[in-house]
Order: structure tokens, then C-alpha cells, then sequence
């Protein structure tokens, strides 16, 4: 499986490293806005060709499936872009940053019979597996998720601290980790409602955000989200359950009571992104459908859609 990797900042380097882990897989491709950090990136992982521009990565026959971990406006153009060359694609989340162009790129995937998957990366952490495994046995059943999505980022800046040439989104990006997870674990949502804080002066969008959803099954989840946050960093998910409590950080779940929960033979590594990235490989060589395809996950953008029309009457 050959592979060219598309955006080679803090997100693209974790695709790397677990493609590497992955028998078979060549990284033949690297593209990033400037050349020198494209040429850096692909002489630290073995690859033949580096670009600014990613029709040079399209237009290789060597090239066999594409991950996109590009900014968030360019995602669904690029994705189509790729199924129109004949690749296979991951688009890192989200897929778009509005429902029509999610469903374009559904309806491209459709036509084409390409292998298309979004990186809804919480369906492959092992903890979220674990809980989910339960859930599946009829051990577990949701009551309320309590997720807390903090970053402290009144700059625009990225996951290294370095200036970001985009402007990220708490909506579209960081809540739909959470609203594709709880309707994984929970079944499919039925209501939904939001509340935005006050837009920044520069970048113009809400840098606080509170939703509310629940489920078919009856379960809920209140999400909290913001920029503002000068505390420790990231998305921490508290599960309610019937029979147990559990609070899961990234790779990492322990009770309610912060006992660890030993994750041993949940997948066959305990880092989220490659176990994604082996997905999407495995999908393609057995043409399946993957776990977090285009068409499973745009539940989720229509959600996101309703929430943002709320957000915005």
C-alpha cells in the first residue's frame, strides 16, 4: 500500500509514525505548504517525492491512497480531488465544515466505489473501544457522557505552539469527536442544542461552547468546549453508565474512582491514530467498508449543521 500524506504538521507526524508500524505500507508522497519542511518530513520517513501541491502527489501512479490532514477548508475539495485521480482517501476531522460539501464528498465516494474514511479518531482509541465492546455485550449501557473539550488558544496557534496559517473551529472540528462518539456508543441523536460565548475581535468565531444531546436510547451528554482554558489541555470523556463509571483520556481509561483499567487485548496497539491508519489500509486491501466510512459518520455533520443553524438564527 503506497501512500502520500498530505499536510505535514503536529497531526500529519502522528499518521507517520503509526503508518510505519504498518507491514507493507510504503509513505511514498509528502506535501506541506512550504518545500523545505515537505523535503524535511520526507527524507525523516523514507519518501521518494515531496510537493507543495498535492495534484503532484495525485497525478503519481505510485500513489495509492491519500491522508489528508490539510486545514479544514480544503478537506472536502481535496478528498473529491483524490477520488477523481483514482486514490483512496482519509480525511482527518472533520470532513467538511458544512453539510453540503460532507455530502458531496458521500456522493463522490458513491460514484467512485473508492475506500473513503474520516478521522473520527475516538472509534479507534482503545479506551473508547473497550467501553464500546461493553456495550456491544449488553454489559453497559450509557445513562449520560460528560466530555470537556479545553484548549488554551487566544492566538492562532497549532498543537506545537506554532502560528497557524487557518483558523480552527470548536463546532465543526473539535465537537463533532464527541457528537460521532455518542451516537456510536449510544445510538442515534434525536435533539440537540447549543450556546456560543463571545466571538474573538480577530478571528471571529466563539472561543466558549456548551451542547447538549440526547440519544434514541435516552442517554444525554453535555459537552463543554473552549480556547480559553488555562488549565490542562484536551477532551476528557466521563461515561455514566448503568453498571459502571469510566473517564477516558485519549488511549487511557479509569474508573470513576481514576483506578486504570487494564486494556490488554483490546486492539493490537494502544495508540489510536495507527490503529485508524491500520483500518483504513485493511479496508482497502479486503474492500470493505471501514469503520468511521464517509457514509457512517455524516450523521454526525448533520447535527452539526442543525446545531450551527441554531447557533447563527
Amino acid at each position: 500500500m503506497r501512500i502520500a500524506l498530505a499536510g505535514a504538521g503536529a497531526f500529519g507526524e502522528k499518521h507517520l509514525d503509526g503508518l510505519t508500524l504498518i507491514d507493507g505500507v510504503e509513505i511514498v508522497s509528502i506535501i506541506s505548504r512550504t518545500a523545505g519542511q515537505a523535503a524535511a518530513v520526507a527524507a525523516r520517513y523514507g519518501a521518494k517525492h515531496s510537493s507543495t501541491d498535492l495534484a503532484d502527489a495525485l497525478a503519481r501512479d505510485d500513489v495509492d491512497a491519500v491522508i489528508l490532514c490539510t486545514p479544514t477548508q480544503l478537506h472536502a475539495a481535496q478528498a473529491i480531488a483524490c477520488m477523481d485521480a483514482g486514490k483512496h482517501v482519509q480525511v482527518e476531522i472533520p470532513l467538511a465544515d458544512s453539510l453540503a460539501d460532507a455530502e458531496a464528498v458521500l456522493a463522490k465516494s458513491q460514484a467512485t466505489g473508492l475506500t473513503c474514511m474520516v478521522g473520527h479518531t475516538r472509534r479507534f482509541n482503545p479506551s473508547h473501544q473497550y467501553v464500546h465492546n461493553r456495550i456491544t455485550a449488553g454489559d453497559f449501557a450509557i445513562q449520560q457522557m460528560d466530555v470537556q473539550t479545553y484548549f488554551f488558544r487566544r492566538r492562532n496557534i497549532n498543537a506545537k505552539g506554532e502560528p497557524r496559517s487557518w483558523t480552527d473551529h470548536l463546532l465543526w472540528h473539535h465537537a463533532a469527536h464527541t457528537v460521532d462518539l455518542f451516537a456510536y456508543q449510544a445510538g442515534p441523536i434525536v435533539k440537540a442544542n447549543a450556546l456560543a460565548g463571545p466571538l474573538h475581535p480577530e478571528l471571529g468565531i466563539a472561543m466558549d461552547m456548551s451542547i447538549q444531546l440526547r440519544a434514541d436510547s435516552g442517554a444525554i451528554c453535555t459537552l463543554s468546549l473552549s480556547f480559553n482554558n488555562d488549565g490542562p489541555l484536551g477532551t476528557f470523556f466521563r461515561y455514566i453508565g448503568d453498571t459502571a463509571t469510566y473517564i477516558a483520556r485519549y488511549d487511557d481509561l479509569v474508573t470513576g474512582r481514576e483506578e486504570p483499567v487494564d486494556l490488554t487485548g483490546v486492539a493490537v496497539s494502544n495508540n489510536g491514530i495507527e490503529l485508524q491508519d491500520r483500518e483504513f489500509i485493511a479496508a482497502i486491501r479486503e474492500g470493505r467498508e471501514p469503520n468511521s466510512s464517509v457514509a457512517q459518520v455524516l450523521p454526525c455533520y448533520r447535527v452539526l449543521d442543525a446545531l450551527e443553524r441554531q447557533l447563527t438564527a
